[in-house]
């Protein structure tokens, strides 16, 4: 998936109420607000005077005109940061069939409502084939060489997911935890128990009920991010 615009450089200044941050643009060395599109503690990618890349924009129903979308370590990795990212990653990977185990599929459906007052992230179906209720998080956190983790801060909206991935598991249909490890520096993922332990009760009772687990990384550069290869979950 390319970005729609051309990334920019910058230096992040700060990143505050969660989904804003101060930049100073590389190009003219201008402060502006970027939009910063995660929730999470974005814990080890928010420090000041980090590199980064943003995306611009002259939609002027748009306050802020540039929203953040990576951190360059400036080792050659990058990280994306921006969590809408995964689901559109994996709708065009989907579509191409370029995901083997959730390959096949007729009809691929964003956003549907299930459950109690949820939303799957994609409902795949075909026919007789079960439907596959497939849910994706972001994965950004690494906190050790080459290993990625999740998630980064308590998610208990992250818990719920899992306990409906495994209702519908246990109803009969397929049912699909996928993680996109939107880091190029981590070839293996696991669970951050110690940031939230009641996410990995939850995990452990899900793949009990029969969720299937899938995480795949991406590469990433300031021109793509485009799905690659499994990454191993310990």
């Amino acid at each position: 998936m390319r970005f729609q615009t051309p990334l920019v450089p910058a230096r992040l200044i700060r990143r505050y109420k969660r989904f804003l941050a101060d930049i100073r643009l590389d190009a003219d060395g201008r402060e502006v607000t970027a939009h910063c599109a995660n929730p999470g503690s974005m814990m080890g990618l928010a420090e000041p005077g980090m590199r980064i890349w943003v995306e611009p924009n002259d939609d002027p129903k748009k306050k802020l005109k540039f929203g953040w979308r990576l951190v360059d370590h400036e080792n050659g990795h990058f990280t994306g940061v921006d969590t809408s990212l995964p689901n559109r990653a994996l709708r065009a990977a989907l579509e191409a069939g370029q995901v083997a185990e959730l390959a096949g599929y007729d009809l691929i459906r964003p956003e549907v409502p299930y459950g109690e007052k949820s939303r799957i992230d994609f409902l795949l179906s075909g026919a007789g084939r079960r439907d596959a209720y497939v849910e994706v998080k972001s994965v950004t956190l690494s906190r050790q060489a080459g290993l990625a983790e999740f998630p980064d801060s308590v998610t208990a909206r992250g818990t719920k997911h899992l306990m409906e991935l495994a209702r519908m598991a246990e109803a009969g249909h397929r049912a699909v935890m996928l993680y996109l490890v939107q880091r190029t520096d981590c070839r293996e993922m696991t669970l951050a128990q110690d940031i939230d332990p009641a996410y990995a009760a939850g995990f452990a009772a899900a793949r009990a009920a029969g969720v299937e687990v899938i995480a795949l990384d991406c590469a990433i550069s300031p021109e793509a991010v485009t799905l690659r290869d499994r990454v191993t979950v310990r």
